[in-house]
């Protein structure tokens, strides 16, 4: 049954007389008789008696609006809200870390504080696993700091990303050669990582040669232990350590002939449908993203 059906039932219920009601609807006789004749043979009874040209509501149907009307009316609301509220619904995104830590969440606060009757539900998870569930149709969107190269999945690029190797210790000067720093105890992100990835896919010659102290999954835990030990070492996101540069609690070590950038990545679903909410959240963000 349709909501136009039980619309013209229950306005029956209140003026059975089908011309008048069909003059008011600027409907005709027949469509109206019609849609009421659909009505009840999926109900497979009659709810009115006719009497002549006119329409009386009988014992199922006085039962029938009894049971329907209040979920009727609910429907109708639901209908309407979807009308007038273009932007409403429920996002699930999630992000990698670096995303996830410090670039989204004042975004998202952002958005939130421009619209009602919206949700965003946002994990931090690693690129790989984000873009499995993107495939599986369990994320919405997805915010990663990988390469995609599933046929399936939409990308697109959100803005490029400076790794940077930080240190704490005064006395190394602003640029130097890889090698030079592999006396240091290099912390690096855990394995499966996209910074961690991208940096020794960049440095694949040396690779070897770079003997990894320790492994870390927490921003907060890495810049900690660099402020308060000089013999640490790592590259990270110049993003995640912002704060830290601008107050020189932690310094930049540019690698001499070694320049590590990657990209910063929107994907979806190729077959997910695009609502009002969906394109102007991934339009918000996207506009954010370029003034980093």
């Amino acid at each position: 049954m349709t909501l136009k059906e039980l619309e013209l039932f229950y306005l029956l219920c209140e003026n059975p007389h089908v011309s008048q009601l069909s003059r008011k609807l600027e409907l005709s006789q027949s469509a109206i008789s019609l849609a009421i004749k659909s009505l009840e043979k999926k109900l497979e009874e009659p709810l009115f008696d006719r009497l002549g040209k006119k329409l009386v509501l009988n014992e199922r149907g006085r039962i029938f609006k009894e049971k329907t009307y209040e979920s009727f009316l609910s429907l109708r609301d639901a209908e309407n809200f979807f009308k007038e509220a273009k932007i409403s619904g429920i996002l699930n995104i999630a992000s990698s870390k670096t995303i996830g830590n410090f670039i989204l969440p004042q975004i998202i606060f952002d958005y939130l504080s421009m619209y009602k009757n919206i949700g965003i539900n946002k994990e931090i998870i690693n690129s790989a696993r984000i873009m499995q569930m993107v495939k599986d149709g369990q994320l919405d969107m997805g915010f990663i700091e990988i390469i995609c190269k599933d046929e399936d999945i939409i990308k697109e690029i959100l803005c490029e990303d400076d790794l940077i190797v930080v240190s704490c210790d005064e006395s190394l000067s602003n640029e130097l050669y890889l090698d030079e720093l592999f006396s240091k105890k290099w912390i690096l992100r855990e394995k499966g990582s996209g910074t961690r990835d991208v940096f020794l896919r960049e440095i694949a010659d040396v690779t070897r040669d770079l003997d990894v102290f320790m492994e870390y999954s927490d921003f907060e835990e890495i810049k900690m232990l660099l402020e308060s030990n000089p013999e640490i070492i790592t590259c990270i996101s110049k993003v995640a350590v912002l704060k830290e540069l601008k107050a020189k609690q932690l310094k930049e070590i540019k690698l001499k002939n070694i320049t590590i950038k990657r990209n910063f990545y929107c994907i979806y679903h190729r077959q997910k449908y695009q609502s009002k909410l969906f394109d102007s959240f991934k339009i918000f963000v996207a506009n954010r993203f370029k003034s980093l």
